[in-house]
């Protein structure tokens, strides 16, 4: 049997990859759900060997667990932030630096990745925003939103968006 995937089913597979240098395209329109965790987050600064200042709305870092169990792993994780004003509100201009501390929206990018944290990932748990295997900034999760709830398949396999 044969699929045909629509236009819509292509963007959709392309989209949450796609960087468009004047227009931030949150993360619920690509990924069709809710986040599915919040952190408060605090960049290091240069004298820690960090970058040389915040970044802008679309960073991907990768995420570490900063508890016991994962701690000599090295394991990172992509979950991505994105990033509130210091009122809560996402920020969807990406051409404003961010704040150096806050709170984002974390989203685990794997959707079959969601099993493995939904038991991990606890209010309180420590973690880190990851550049490769340096450590630019650290966060503490403050609230669940979808984890236990969010897709774990890919979106895009979903059949309403093939004809």
């Amino acid at each position: 049997m044969q699929v045909k995937c629509t236009a819509k089913a292509a963007l959709t597979l392309l989209l949450p990859f796609i960087y468009l240098q004047d227009m931030y395209i949150t993360m619920a329109t690509r990924m069709k759900h809710p986040p599915d965790f919040k952190v408060s987050y605090c960049f290091y600064d240069i004298e820690k060997g960090c970058r040389q200042g915040p970044p802008r709305q679309g960073y991907r870092s990768d995420f570490w667990y900063g508890d016991a169990d994962h701690k000599d792993s090295g394991q990172v994780f992509m979950i991505w932030p994105e990033f509130e004003d210091l009122n809560g509100q996402l920020i969807e201009d990406n051409s404003i630096t961010l704040p150096a501390s806050g709170t984002a929206n974390m989203w685990i990018i794997s959707p079959a990745m969601r099993s493995y944290h939904k038991d991990k990932i606890k209010v309180g748990l420590p973690g880190f925003f990851m550049e490769g295997t340096i450590r630019v900034a650290e966060c503490s999760v403050v609230e669940i939103i979808g984890l236990m709830i969010n897709p774990r398949v890919p979106v895009h396999l979903n059949k309403k968006y093939y004809s």
